[in-house]
């Protein structure tokens, strides 16, 4: 039994969704960690043996019975005498129903099972299409503290702490599966601050790492104590054991000693998260590396940069896929970018493809004028040749389109659209251009790319091009990126309407433009790759919007 003293190991772990033996190791080896460090509990992060999210993986009872059967396996090798278990997994109950839920692992045995209350079902959440939802939860016996186990949602409303503090609980212990998306931590903090000022309990808050499709989940694990004061704080981006001691005073419990890590500002938090979720995408899903068309221009340029962080030069190769309207301002840009990442970089001229495409048109298209559809197929070649790289030594295609320019439809199916994943599809045209400055200045520790300026100058400053005829620029058929985002950002992230839009000082005509275009590339966007999550509303699980759609504001 425990009096008044107790050794906390949170693991900050990066599982994977479905590996239900990889991410049963994974905490197997926390335990062993923790021991090592004279543990007396291991708190894990939520559906850790799962892995979070597990969607409609959930709904398949083989499933299901592989987790239970795993936290029954972990909580047998507790009989050991060392450090309990947290552990988050799926579990289905007596009633046949199946919970998100965490179990206590202690002296050889499951001591008590808890099921998560407040189910989310917004944003990228879906929990209530394959969880029940538990009843308000009591305390658990932990070798004689009374440790309260909310999990995740649970804290973002006080109901739930409530209960827990009512019924007894002495501290709370919280597994999260909580992604990233900007300024995220300080909203966290502001939640735990809520509920330790309602409870006066300290809360340990344990969360989960690494990228999961279009998710990022950063870690920064940490605890408050019960006078609201940072009790330890773990990295953000990073896995790893953070021990910390705590005492009981009284009836009061505090953190005698624990990690106090700084944590990164906004754009090395973007840049790590850009880089995590096209690493763990990558490496999850067995590809041995990336290949992308490297153009000369900005977009190309930043996730070559990313990809090089996230995999190493070796994993990354370029090509340079060139036509009449390619400058030789590009060449020469996207070779020194290639030479100063370090990575494989070919050239491929596409004349011969592009010809024979209009060759074998001329027919039809006979007495037609040129237009998009020439400047299309020149994209398209350029993706059949990507694809044809990608089919024939295994390396995934990259897709570096903009969420500015895949707002607007900026973007060919089937051409610059062809890929695997996009590590900036969440990331304005305006915020491209400063991540690219910000790289060239900073290397964020642990990760494979060089230091120094790794995306060259010239491509920051001249002025964006497609190249897909003569003396083309972006501002042809867009805005400005400054004027453009920021209608974008009103339209997107903020669903205001065009009256108030306008009062930001944007002309009328020209947001009902960008309104009307960002409705009619819905259907691009639904064919898009999956691309890390860095706004508050990504196009993806955030926005949901239907395809044929005739609304237009016009009040």
């Amino acid at each position: 039994m425990i009096s008044d003293r107790f050794r906390l190991a949170v693991a900050q772990l990066n599982p994977t969704v479905g590996d239900v033996a990889g991410n049963t190791d994974l905490v197997r080896k926390a335990r062993a960690e923790a021991a090592a460090n004279k543990a007396d509990i291991v708190l894990t992060s939520e559906l850790v043996l799962a892995g979070y999210l597990p969607e409609d993986l959930v709904l398949k009872p083989a499933f299901v019975s592989r987790c239970m059967e795993s936290a029954e396996a972990l909580a047998k090798e507790t009989a050991d005498g060392g450090p309990a278990l947290v552990v988050g997994t799926p579990w289905r109950a007596d009633d046949g129903k199946v919970y998100n839920a965490v179990a206590l692992l202690d002296a050889g045995e499951i001591k008590a099972v808890r099921y998560k209350y407040d189910l989310p079902n917004y944003s990228v959440f879906d929990e209530k299409r394959v969880f029940a939802a538990g009843p308000l939860p009591g305390p658990v016996d932990f070798r004689g503290v009374r440790i309260g186990l909310p999990i995740c949602e649970d804290i973002w409303n006080d109901e739930v702490c409530e209960c827990l503090e009512e019924t007894g609980a002495e501290l709370l212990m919280v597994p999260n599966g909580s992604p990233y998306w900007e300024n995220r931590a300080e909203e966290r903090m502001q939640v735990v601050v809520a509920r330790v000022v309602e409870t006066n309990l300290p809360l340990i808050y344990c969360n989960q790492l690494g990228g999961q499709d279009e998710l990022v989940f950063d870690g920064g694990s940490f605890a408050l104590a019960a006078d609201r004061s940072l009790a330890f704080q773990m990295p953000q981006f990073e896995p790893g054991i953070g021990i910390s001691d705590w005492t009981r005073t009284g009836n009061t419990w505090a953190c005698e000693k624990g990690e106090f890590a700084k944590l990164p500002d906004l754009d090395e938090a973007n840049w790590r998260a850009c880089v995590m979720g096209l690493g763990d995408y990558v490496n999850k899903n067995g590809f041995p590396g990336v290949v992308l068309g490297l153009s000369g221009g900005i977009d190309s340029a930043i996730c070559a940069a990313m990809a090089v962080d996230a995999l190493g030069a070796d994993r990354v190769h370029a090509i340079m896929l060139p036509y009449r309207y390619t400058s030789e301002e590009s060449i020469e840009d996207a070779a020194a970018c290639a030479k100063a990442l370090g990575i494989r970089y070919d050239t491929v001229p596409i004349a011969e493809p592009v010809e024979g495409f209009t060759s074998a048109l001329s027919g039809l298209f006979s007495g037609t004028r040129e237009d998009t559809t020439e400047e299309n197929l020149q994209s398209r070649a350029r993706g059949v040749i990507l694809m044809a790289v990608s089919n024939k030594f295994g390396n995934m295609v990259m897709t570096t389109g903009n969420k500015s320019e895949m707002s607007v439809g900026y973007a060919t199916l089937y051409g610059d659209m062809n890929g695997g994943y996009n590590p900036i599809k969440d990331l304005y045209k305006t915020q491209v251009y400063h991540l690219s400055a910000w790289r060239n200045a900073h290397l964020p520790k642990g990760l494979q790319g060089p230091d120094g300026e790794v995306i060259p100058s010239n491509i920051i400053t001249k002025v964006p091009t497609a190249e897909l005829r003569e003396n083309q620029t972006d501002q042809d058929s867009l805005p400005p990126y400054d004027v453009l985002d920021d209608i974008l950002e009103c339209l997107v992230e903020e669903e205001m309407s065009v009256s108030d839009i306008e009062k930001r000082g944007h002309d009328r005509a020209l947001i009902h433009r960008i309104e009307h275009l960002l409705y009619i590339a819905e259907y691009k966007r639904r064919q898009a790759p999956p691309g890390v999550k860095i706004t508050e509303r990504n196009f993806g699980k955030d926005r949901r919007y239907p395809i044929t759609n005739r609304f237009r504001d016009r009040t």
